[in-house]
């Protein structure tokens, strides 16, 4: 819905074929008597061409134009008129209502019969209705599913209505011009970002180009000011890494791997490297730990891990250098590999398996030196730091696993995300981590202590790929919601404890339903249409109920025993000084105390409260509860109180031979004080229902008006009676149609 910029109409539509028009309550005069629900009045409904549900609905900048879309590919854009042309349209319509009902009328005479004419009063000040003021004026239909339209907040240009832009579900941008004949593309934005998501990222030694991949392309881009420098056709990529400035690798999905030379946008080999899917491309990196020339490894989903060496080959003396790649040599797996890593020195590389286990080989030989398991589900992202001591895998079981590159022990299992970890990679020279998931989050995590240091929310889909910059000082994130972003790491200071203490909150406040809720208990049904059911959440404010009604039950309990102690003191010397009550009791009685604290708590937060008493403070209260059932205004308080209570702490209840006596007490107590009170209000309802009888027999109010009302329908129909049939009426209802004109 959306209200135009004057207030005078909210425009509403759903599911239904047609869109709802209200009208704004203005202001109000002084002692008018009136109620909020007279603030919108229904002016009209306005049939809609399209039968599928309304997605957005928005005014321009004056309210001249209202644009409704739908969940498709159209636009409806309709014309808003003001006062002074709704009338006059109302007049047209009424005039041509007017001759509708002229022409009805011959054809009416002519076989023998009459129709009434309009009257003047409508003719000379018709009522405004909606189709009046909201009219048709284009359909606007895009070539992709609309996402969202909005209309551009400045002037339009000259002889436009207005410019509304539209975001399409193929990642681009479309502005139109809105006049009264047509609607008319005036730009878009199509090349920027990707069509799909963005399946990997990947940055340049020097952190001044950045790689994407997705499903028909690969875009190189400035990753300081976000520019698209380039954008190169190329098949499904999942992984990628840059060879120097001048070139590129890409694993796609079919198996194959493309050479692309960045500086003139090109693809400039394809070669059938393996039978499955490529899923790592790992540059081999020389032995100080710069990433040099020796080649690359890549993984595949054909069981297969080939070494490759760069050659430099020019086709003829006119044409540039360009890369190749050669098949050097070839480490055959038992399953489906799923990622690679190399150490920085080039010493082990390490290969995650379909069989939830990864293996390490030595480089040079390809001899077997680590096998590391214990993930639950496949591995699908690892990284070994950059002093080649520890190694982390990221699992579909939503955990990371950090490792010794020594002796390939388990240093520490973390419950990272709370779906699949899709990435994870080590800060160069340091021991942080950052680690991305399909839960939409970027964490990051110090893997010598194991303490998650910050979680990044931004993404609206799966992340599925990051890259770091080579100093550490940025990170590039790329999603399934088709957009990447870039993380600048700041100068403030992190504090872990406030970290902490934010995330506590943030689970605190989306606390999930089945934590503790009717742990005993039996859930009930749902409600039924049209009624309200309890609320089942735990919020800060019946947590804070909770405590309060613990306080109070340990205030009365130490009250309590001051009074015993003082009684003691009465009986043993005689005399005692004058005993002080507690000043926070406010004078009551440890029993009436609680039973305000109970009594102050909102209905809809009592039950949560009581669910989250331990049952040592339940059965404190329930020992008042007699007592309060003596209080007639307090039965149904007491009746809820000790129903939560027994459905909550039913096992513990039965089982406890403290809590039998007062169990006892209760069943004798409430079920008589219940009936008392059932039978007072049945009573009460009963003596209503008398009074009532009594006075409509003492009274024919009611009946006046119906009295009234049957003696004129009666003289209306003695006076049809009477009225002359045939020619004669025919003549006087035009005489008198003719006298009014």
């Amino acid at each position: 819905m959306d209200v135009d910029p004057s207030e005078r109409f909210l425009v509403s539509g759903s599911a239904d074929p047609e869109m709802r028009v209200f009208r704004i309550r203005q202001s109000v005069e002084e002692g008018e008597d009136w109620s909020k629900w007279d603030v919108l009045k229904l002016f009209g409904e306005i049939p809609r061409q399209s039968k599928e549900r309304v997605a957005t609905i928005r005014f321009n900048r004056n309210g001249s134009l209202v644009a409704c879309q739908v969940a498709g590919k159209t636009a409806y854009i309709y014309r808003v008129l003001d006062e002074t042309e709704a009338i006059r349209k109302a007049k047209r319509r009424m005039h041509r209502k007017k001759e509708k009902a002229s022409a009805k009328s011959m054809i009416a005479e002519g076989n023998g019969s009459v129709i009434d004419p309009l009257p003047a009063s409508d003719l000379q000040n018709p009522a405004v209705i909606v189709t009046d003021v909201f009219k048709l004026l284009q359909v606007l239909r895009a070539s992709k599913k609309i996402c969202s339209i909005s209309f551009s907040p400045s002037n339009p240009p000259r002889g436009c209505l207005a410019t509304l832009s539209l975001s399409l579900n193929n990642n681009t941008l479309e502005t139109y011009s809105v006049d009264s004949e047509k609607v008319s593309k005036i730009y878009s934005i199509e090349m920027h970002g990707h069509r799909s998501d963005i399946r990997n990222v990947s940055l340049n030694s020097e952190d001044n180009l950045l790689m994407s991949t997705s499903h028909n392309a690969v875009k190189i881009w400035n990753p300081s000011t976000g520019d698209c420098l380039r954008t190169i056709e190329s098949g499904y990529g999942l992984c990628s890494a840059f060879v120097g400035n001048r070139f590129a690798l890409v694993g796609t999905k079919s198996g194959t791997l493309e050479i692309i030379d960045i500086a003139s946008g090109s693809l400039t080999e394809v070669i059938e490297a393996h039978a499955g899917s490529i899923r790592s491309i790992i540059p081999i990196p020389d032995e100080d730990g710069t990433a040099g020339a020796r080649g690359f490894v890549t993984g595949s989903a054909d069981h297969d891990v080939k070494f490759w060496e760069y050659q430099q080959v020019q086709k003829s003396a006119n044409d540039s250098k360009q890369l190749t790649v050669t098949n050097m040599r070839t480490l055959k797996m038992t399953e489906d590999v799923l990622a690679v890593s190399i150490s920085p020195q080039g010493k082990h590389i390490a290969v995650a398996l379909l069989d939830c286990n990864v293996k390490v080989y030595h480089m040079d030989t390809l001899k077997h030196f680590l096998n590391l398991y214990g993930h639950k589900l496949p591995v699908l992202c690892m990284d070994i730091s950059s002093d080649g001591a520890l190694i982390v895998t990221g699992s579909a079981d939503k955990n990371l696993k950090i490792w010794g590159m020594d002796f390939g022990d388990c240093h520490r299992s973390i419950f990272a995300h709370s779906d699949s970890v899709m990435d994870v990679k080590f800060v160069y020279r340091t021991h942080y981590i950052f680690s991305v998931g399909k839960d939409r989050t970027v964490k990051y995590w110090d893997a010598d202590k194991f303490e998650l240091l910050l979680t990044l929310e931004g993404h609206h889909a799966e992340v599925w790929c990051l890259t770091i910059s080579s100093r550490g000082d940025f990170i590039v994130t790329g999603s399934h919601d088709r957009s990447i972003r870039r993380w600048d790491r700041t100068e403030e200071q992190l504090f872990i404890e406030e970290e902490k203490e934010k995330r506590l909150e943030e689970t605190f406040e989306a606390d999930l339903d089945n934590d503790i809720e009717y742990r005993y208990g039996q859930k009930d049904d749902a409600p039924e249409e049209g009624s309200v059911g309890v609320p089942g959440r735990k919020t800060k404010e019946t947590v804070t109920a909770a405590d309060a009604i613990m306080d109070a039950l340990d205030t009365a309990e130490e009250e309590l025993k001051r009074l015993n102690q003082h009684k003691l003191e009465e009986q043993n010397n005689g005399r005692a000084a004058k005993f002080q009550p507690n000043v926070i009791m406010q004078g009551q009685s440890p029993s009436d105390y609680v039973l305000n604290v109970v009594s102050s708590i909102r209905p809809n937060d009592l039950e949560q409260a009581l669910l989250a008493l331990p049952f040592s403070d339940a059965l404190k209260l329930m020992s008042y509860l007699k007592e309060w059932s003596m209080v007639p205004s307090k039965v149904e308080l007491v009746c809820r109180v000790c129903l939560v209570l027994l459905q909550t702490h039913h096992n513990q209840l039965t089982t406890t031979p403290a809590a039998r006596s007062v169990l006892t007490e209760l069943k004798d107590i409430l079920y008589s004080r219940v009936k008392e009170c059932k039978d007072t209000i049945g009573f009460n309802l009963a003596a209503m229902d008398h009074i009532k009888e009594l006075l409509a027999m003492r009274s024919d109010a009611p009946f006046r008006d119906a009295k009234t009302k049957l003696m004129e329908i009666r003289q209306e129909l003695s006076k049809r009676s009477d009225r002359p049939d045939g020619n004669e009426r025919r003549k006087k209802k035009k005489k008198k149609a003719s006298g009014e004109s």
